[in-house]
């Protein structure tokens, strides 16, 4: 794969709410800015084998692709894979680690091949950029509410 960027942040909440907001695909819009909708393919909540269908937009340009889940380790790791055909194959990685007094380290990681004509590391460092603005709003989030949903997807 030609493009590989990991972003990683602390966020001042426990694993089980941090990882639990994270994974589930129905928050994605609010903590991803270029993420416009979501639509699960299969039923909740999210296993591996588990299809959901993403909007996005990325480098100015409409993007639509399947995720799959291919690993799942609830509170500990996840792994999606963009579906067979998608315009800028991708797998993203999110793991989350406990630091203690109710911190957790959360690691983002993307992976993917060649797109086209767009550069690998023009790619990347659109990428870089865009998860770390999105990895700080979803600290915001985590940190300032005081209720967040509850759902079994993590």
């Amino acid at each position: 794969m030609s493009v590989d960027v990991t972003t990683e942040i602390v966020i001042a909440r426990p694993p089980e709410v941090v990882a639990t907001y994270a994974a589930d695909p129905d928050n994605a819009p609010e903590w991803y800015r270029n993420i416009r909708s979501v639509t699960w393919r299969t039923p909740p909540p999210l296993t591996v084998g588990s299809r959901v269908d993403f909007v996005a937009r990325f480098l100015g340009r409409p993007m639509a692709y399947t995720y799959v889940v291919v690993e799942h380790v609830p509170l500990a790791r996840l792994v999606m894979r963009t579906d067979a055909g998608a315009s800028l194959p991708m797998e993203t990685t999110y793991t989350w680690r406990a630091l203690g007094d109710g911190r957790t380290q959360m690691i983002l990681r993307n992976r993917g091949g060649r797109a086209g004509r767009l550069v690998p590391w023009v790619v990347a460092m659109a990428m870089r950029r865009a998860n770390r603005s999105d990895l700080a709003t979803l600290r915001r989030i985590l940190e300032t509410r005081k209720e967040l949903p509850a759902r079994a997807s993590s």
